[in-house]
Formats: C-alpha cells, sequence, structure tokens
C-alpha cells in the first residue's frame, strides 16, 4: 500500500507519508527516530509505508515530540480515510452498475413509489439499496443472502438470484416491521384451517388470513411478481417469528392458493427457503394438493366422471367448499381437462394482482 493515493486527478497523502518527510528533514535513521518517538523501528517503518493508520497513541507522542496538536494529526489520518472510502465507494458503484442492469426499477417506482429518477441510474441504485437496506446491491448475487435456496432441477442464472433475493429481501423488511408473536405451530394450524375457508372470498381474503396468521406468529407479505426472479414463495424465520411470501407471477387464483399452501406445508414442517418456479418439492407439493382439495374426494370425482364441464366443477367445488378455479386448476394439471380449452378457464379461474 502507497503513503499516498491518486484518483480522478486528486492526490490524498496518507499521514505517514508527511512523518516520512519529517524523519528525512530531521538527519536521524528511522531507528534513531523511532526511539525518541517511543515506538519500534517496524512500527515507524509500516506507518511510514501507509500501511498501517495512525493511532491516537502515536498521534499524542509526535504531538509532545513535535510541538503540534493530537487533532492534527488525526485529522490528516481522517482526512486521508474519508478519501479511501470515496474511491472504494466509487469502485464499488461500477460493479453494482452491472448487477443493477438485471434490475427493472419500474417495480420499485410502480409498486413502492421510489422516485421516478429517469436515466439516473445511480441515483436509482442509491434509492433500491437504501429501500432494500443492503449495503450494496452486489450482496444479491449471494445465493444464501436471507434465506436458503431450496433445491431446483435447473440451474439458476445470476439474474434469477438476484431478484429473488430483491424479493426476499422487500418480505423480510416488512415482516421485521409487523409485531406478532413467537411464531405458535398450533395456532398456526388453526390459522391454517381457517385459510381454507377463505378460497371463495376473492375481495377480502388477503386481510383476513393475514390477520389469522399474525396471531400465530406468521406474517404473511404478499408482493407483485418481480420480473426474472422465478420465485413462486419463500419463508424464513425472522425475531421469533416467520415470514411466509408469495407473490402474483401467474395471476390466477388457484395457483396463488397453491402457492400459499405450498409453502404453509414447508412451514409447518420446518423447512425453511425459496421456492422457485422450476424446482420439484414433492412434499410441499402433496400437502398443498391434498389440502385443498381432499384426495379421497378428488379419487372419487374423477371416477364418476368421463369429463369435466362447468356444472360439474362448481358443484364438486361447492361439496368440499373451494373455489370452482382451484378444482379446475388440478384438473388441469392432472390432464383431466385440456390446457387449451380458453373458455372454461375464463369462467371459472379468478385472477389476482397484488398491490402494495
Amino acid at each position: 500500500m502507497s503513503n499516498y493515493i491518486e484518483y480522478n486527478d486528486k492526490v490524498t497523502f496518507h499521514p505517514g507519508y508527511y512523518i516520512k518527510e519529517i524523519v528525512d528533514e530531521s538527519g536521524l535513521s528511522q531507528e534513531d527516530f523511532a526511539k525518541r518517538l517511543g515506538t519500534t523501528p517496524k512500527n515507524l517503518s509500516v506507518l511510514l509505508k501507509g500501511d498501517q493508520n495512525l493511532s491516537v497513541d502515536i498521534a499524542s507522542k509526535l504531538s509532545r515530540m513535535l510541538r503540534t496538536t493530537i487533532t492534527y494529526w488525526l485529522n490528516l489520518q481522517q482526512a486521508y480515510d474519508e478519501r479511501l472510502a470515496e474511491i472504494q465507494s466509487d469502485k464499488e458503484l461500477k460493479k453494482e452498475r452491472e448487477v443493477f442492469k438485471l434490475i427493472d426499477y419500474k417495480y420499485f417506482r410502480d409498486n413502492f413509489k421510489l422516485p421516478d429518477l429517469s436515466r439516473q441510474v445511480d441515483e436509482q441504485i442509491k434509492c433500491v439499496r437504501e429501500f432494500l437496506a443492503v449495503s450494496t446491491l452486489q450482496v444479491l448475487k449471494e445465493e444464501s443472502l436471507a434465506v436458503n435456496f431450496r433445491s431446483y432441477s435447473v440451474n439458476l442464472s445470476q439474474s434469477n438470484t438476484v431478484n429473488a433475493n430483491v424479493m426476499v429481501q422487500i418480505a423480510v423488511n416488512q415482516a421485521l416491521k409487523e409485531k406478532t408473536p413467537k411464531y405458535n405451530k398450533k395456532k398456526f394450524e388453526k390459522a391454517v384451517s381457517f385459510a381454507l375457508t377463505q378460497t371463495k372470498n376473492h375481495t377480502s381474503f388477503l386481510p383476513e388470513i393475514k390477520h389469522a396468521f399474525a396471531e400465530a406468529g406468521v406474517v404473511l407479505v404478499a408482493l407483485p411478481n418481480l420480473k426474472n426472479s422465478g420465485v413462486n414463495g419463500a419463508s424464513k424465520k425472522v425475531d421469533g417469528k416467520v415470514m411466509l411470501m408469495v407473490n402474483d407471477r401467474r395471476h390466477y387464483a388457484d395457483t396463488f392458493w397453491f402457492t400459499l399452501f405450498h409453502e404453509i406445508g414447508h412451514v409447518l414442517n420446518g423447512d425453511l427457503g425459496v421456492s422457485f418456479k422450476d424446482e420439484k418439492e414433492d412434499e410441499a407439493d402433496l400437502y398443498a394438493q391434498r389440502t385443498l382439495i381432499p384426495q379421497d374426494k378428488y379419487e372419487s370425482f374423477i371416477s364418476r366422471n368421463r369429463y369435466f364441464d362447468e356444472s360439474i366443477i362448481k358443484e364438486f367445488a361447492d361439496l368440499i367448499d373451494r373455489d370452482p378455479g382451484i378444482v379446475l386448476g388440478r384438473l388441469l394439471k392432472d390432464g383431466k381437462v385440456a390446457h387449451s380449452d380458453a373458455a372454461l378457464s375464463k369462467k371459472l379461474r379468478q385472477t389476482y394482482y397484488v398491490t402494495t
């Protein structure tokens, strides 16, 4: 390390630079000067090279030896440190710009009221950094930033990782603001049973189940989907409570409910982390399927019918007290209804769009 730094046509000097000048002008060897100063030649050498910060002790000794003030020397160190931090910040910003290219700033502007800042990339970066409460956007590249990424069937791109971490970070920050009791599994199981009664309540289900979950120490965070995140949902222990995040990636109500109960399965099993669209998590999938539609009743339903029209699906949905779209979603997944039957989807499937 040098005892001075040059950056953007500016030069800033380490205190060691000035001390070396004094040593050279004194006519003393570094060893003799060190002895007079009350330190070792090695310590002095390291300081003169700029490889060590000036301590309060050495600043005090210099002030007495040279009839200066301690403040004078400490101010030199502070000025050097501030300039060094500014340089490091500039270098970090260059790296952040590369990460920021993977993020859609409009998501923050439209959903969380961050300023428009059209074409002001560095200011946008600053706003996103502060909103997410991270020191640098570089940390978003880490797969284990907030929670473990559960096993997935394909390799995630850098964009997937960054945007998944963005969504989870937003959810964690929101969960930290909520005052709830500590997580209670038995109470949560009761809240889950209540949530099952809300699948047909398309207008006010979200605040209803949020309240029920909160009483059990689970903070339900519903977010608009962020492009390229690939995230279905996530869960994490936060300050004694559990954050459970879902999004509206596919917009259909049945996929929203399936994602919710998929994550509920993970929470009840103590398997917290992030779920991606391409991963296969059979246990959580099975829990969601069989909780939303009792397996014995579903098997009986499909065995009695060769084809499934609107009236048949609605009749079964009423029998199990579920939204018909959930039944249709299961039939589509199992290949009992063709995905090309757009008319049936239009009649039975509700669409959800999360607003913040």
